[in-house]
């Protein structure tokens, strides 16, 4: 199973459904009063708009740790033949809106962006986005293998594990990538018939219907 196949069964299969129910909403556009926020999302009570609407309207994380996380984002999920890389289904955008609409990603998140860019510092005296592609392969490797890494890596084990977590929910939930898994949603069917198995199986196969 190459990594894109493995990323579909952790953001199909064992996400938490929370971190779906925001999709890529960043990118929504915001309507210019109250009444037109409502009205543009029907179905929606008029808090709940307002609320996300106020999400997208702020900051958490500072330019270096969005580049960071982008950087992180694509390593977890590049560019391929068949689709395009996280940041290109804005995925970064989407970790932003998610950790500020639940919390309890915050401190983790920012944590574990710090506890990266110091071991880069005290290993090769920069920060991960300025390291080499050998020794960000190397710190890389170290975190992102649970049953191997060393206990000292815990805290880096652990953030990454959120990190691929929220890149395989934010690519999966995006339009790019409900295209990559071939989804197609709720299509028109049309009715061909009760099938002749079917028919053979109750003895009505000479029946019309």
């Amino acid at each position: 199973m190459n990594r894109r196949d493995s990323l579909k069964a952790i953001g199909l299969g064992t996400l938490s459904t929370s971190l779906f129910l925001g999709g890529c909403k960043p990118g929504d556009k915001k309507a210019e009063t109250t009444d037109a926020k409502t009205e543009a999302v029907p179905g929606r009570e008029q808090y709940e708009v307002e609320r996300e609407n106020k999400l997208k309207d702020e900051k958490y994380f500072n330019e270096h740790e969005m580049a960071t996380i982008t950087m992180l984002a694509d390593i977890i999920i590049p560019k391929d033949s068949h689709s395009g890389s996280a940041s290109d289904a804005k995925v970064p955008e989407f970790i932003e809106f998610i950790v500020k609409d639940i919390p309890s990603h915050k401190l983790p998140m920012r944590g574990g962006l710090k506890w990266l860019d110091i071991q880069c510092l005290n290993r090769y005296n920069n920060t991960f986005i300025k390291c080499n592609q050998t020794q960000k392969t190397e710190i890389l490797d170290e975190i992102a293998y649970p049953y191997k890494a060393k206990p000292e890596m815990a805290q880096g084990v652990a953030f990454f594990n959120r990190m691929r977590d929220l890149t395989a929910s934010g690519f999966w939930s995006s339009e790019m990538g409900t295209k990559d898994i071939g989804y197609a949603g709720n299509t028109p069917n049309k009715w061909m018939g009760v099938p002749a198995d079917v028919l053979k199986q109750y003895g009505m196969e000479n029946v019309k219907i």
